[in-house]
Parts: C-alpha cells; structure tokens; sequence
C-alpha cells in the first residue's frame, strides 16, 4: 500500500511539474499538449479572492497528533438474537506530513507500539489531494488487537455484565479507503483551508457538495476465544449464537454522498468548518462460517461523515484541530455490523517556497 501511494505521488508530481507555463505560446505541438493539461488542471483551483486567499508557498511540512476511536458492533436477530460492541483502547499517533500544493502525504506511528515487528502495530497511512473543485482522500488503517468487549447482550434474562471491559484479543481490524468529492460553490468557498490548509478562507461562506467513495473494511474473528470468554464469566449454558461463528467477514462499500460544508471566519486568520454527509451506499459482504461456507449477502444503507476543524493560518504558520467521524451499517435478514470510527487532530505546520507571485510579500 505504502508504495503504491509513494508511485502514485511521484508520478502526478512528475506530471504537472514537467508542464510548461500556461502563458506560454511559441512551442511545438507536443508541449502545446502539455500546456492545455497544466491549463485544465489549474481550472480546478480558481477561486474569488476576495473570499479566498491562495496559497503562497509551494511545500509545507506539519507535525500532527491523532486520536483515534474505533467502535464495532456485531449482531444477530431472531430467537437467540445476541450482540457484542468492541473497540480498541483509544490511543495517540504522532507523525510527520510533507505537503506539494495540492498534495499532502503522510504516516503517523502508535506511540505506544514503536517496535516496528510487531504484527499488531497500529498504522494509519494517509494520502490527500485537494483542489478548488475537487478532493480525494486516501486512508490505509490497522487497528491493532488490543479490544475490549464494552456492552454484551446474550438475550432476554441474561446477565452478561461480567464480560464487559474484559479485553479481547480475538478481534483484527483494517480499514482501506477511497473518497472523491466535487464542490459546488468552490470559487468561494474552500473545503481545503480548513483540512489542507492550503488556502484561506476570508469571508464567511458555504456549500453543497457530493461525492463517491469506496471502502474495504475486514474483520478477523476468533469465535473459539469468543465462546470461551462466555464460558469462563457467565456458564456453559449460553452458547453463542450461530450467526456469530464466523472467522472472517470482508465489508465493501460502494457509496454516493450529498453534504453541506460551512466555513465561518470568526476573526483575523481564524476559521471554524462544520461539514456533514449522507451517503447513500451499496454493500457487499463476504465471509467464512465455521463449516467454510461462503456468506455473499448484498443490500443498501445509509452511511456519514463528518467533519469539524478550527484553524488558524496567517499564510506562513498555521496550527489547528480538527475531527472526522465516519458511520457506516451493514444490514442484513439475520445480521448487522455497524462500525463507526473517528479521529481528532491536533497540528502545527509551517509553509515555505514561496511562489513566484508571492516572493516579494514572503521577504
């Protein structure tokens, strides 16, 4: 993954760097060529100045902290109808992001977890490419198996309240991940300056956006160490239920959102966003029961999205926090999942490079 995403950054940054100035018109056919793609790509990032500020420099380097939450409930319905909620001790990452332009790469490290052979390191890998228009995010996680088990129900008439804190290593999370977003209001208003900092909003504003994503999200499960878990604390007389004996289930999602994102500039350099989507999502789920047969269970439900970011950037330095939360629910005849999961983060950067227009202002 990390080397696909590596590729994927050199070859784009190959790209629109080799392209020759826009203004440019005594060349040969093939730089034309090259001229209308550097033309068609900076289309994408106009703006009205008077609410946007552009970016002045070329790089950035930040620091970022990230807190992380993860919440996973599975269940069942029908007569012996159970559930179970895990999630992961919340924890902190620190890494460092190396920003181009429009594009932000980074990878931050579980502080907790620092011995690098160590298979169940928590990981994040992020990759982002913002424009006026358009947006992708990238997300690469693993959650690591340091669950615990935070709310049991077994059935009616069962008191299943010793298990809950108890850890559980049975459980193993990844999470991969596509979104594309295009927004409508975009000379005005700027998604970016509020989680790429790569411009800045001056005036108050808003906008409707939309976008499609994809998702592959798996879940490893050990029901052996599950079962035994019921066994040890409440009896052998509850067994668990048959819809919940399985060793591994694979989630894909295929999604289109519809949101509404509001910029409010506060005061000087200040800036706070609200953003909320619904995602109308497509799901296939595929997995293993315990007699190796193949579960291939498709159906539509509604996912979301939001984000949050308080930001201050005077062009040079910037520093803010922003949160992100992701809903998403499987739902099925006999059984659902639903997986909810979020970061908060806190940064400090600093931009440099400045551009051509700007070198006598950054002096």
């Amino acid at each position: 993954m990390r080397q696909l995403l590596t590729w994927f950054l050199l070859v784009l940054v190959t790209t629109v760097w080799a392209a020759p100035d826009a203004d440019s018109t005594d060349v040969e056919q093939p730089v034309r060529k090259m001229s209308w793609l550097r033309r068609t790509i900076q289309n994408f990032s106009k703006i009205d100045t008077c609410y946007v500020e552009p970016q002045h420099y070329n790089w950035s380097v930040m620091l970022q902290a990230t807190h992380t939450y993860d919440y996973y409930r599975l269940s069942t319905t029908g007569q012996n109808s159970q559930s179970f909620t895990f999630s992961p001790e919340p924890n902190f990452k620190l890494g460092p992001y190396f920003g181009w332009r429009w594009i932000f790469l980074g990878y931050t490290f579980d502080l907790k977890n620092i011995d690098v052979s160590n298979s169940s390191l928590k990981q994040e890998i992020v990759f982002s490419l913002y424009s006026a228009r358009v947006g992708v995010d990238l997300f690469f996680r693993r959650t690591g198996r340091d669950y615990h088990v935070r709310q049991v129900s077994l059935g009616d008439n069962i008191d299943a309240h010793s298990i809950e804190g108890l850890p559980f290593g049975g459980i193993n999370v990844g999470i991969t991940g596509v979104n594309l977003y295009y927004i409508f209001n975009h000379k005005r208003f700027s998604y970016p300056a509020a989680f790429n900092q790569s411009t800045r909003q001056k005036i108050s504003c808003g906008s409707w956006m939309a976008g499609i994503g994809y998702m592959h999200n798996y879940i490893d499960l050990d029901y052996d160490k599950l079962e035994t878990l019921i066994t040890d604390n409440i009896g052998p007389n509850v067994p668990l239920s048959e819809g919940l004996k399985f060793n591994s289930v694979e989630y894909t999602d295929f999604n289109a959102s519809v949101g509404y994102a509001y910029n409010w500039v506060f005061a000087r350099n200040f800036l706070f966003c609200s953003s909320l989507s619904l995602a109308l999502a497509y799901k296939r789920t595929l997995g293993d029961n315990n007699e190796r047969r193949r579960i291939d269970l498709k159906n539509i439900n509604l996912d979301g999205i939001g984000r949050f970011g308080l930001v201050y950037n005077n062009d040079r330095w910037y520093a803010g926090t922003s949160a992100i939360v992701r809903a998403y629910n499987y739902k099925m005849s006999t059984f659902a999942a639903n997986n909810i999961f979020g970061s908060l983060n806190i940064y400090v950067g600093y931009n440099f490079g400045a551009r051509s227009a700007y070198k006598k202002k950054s002096r």
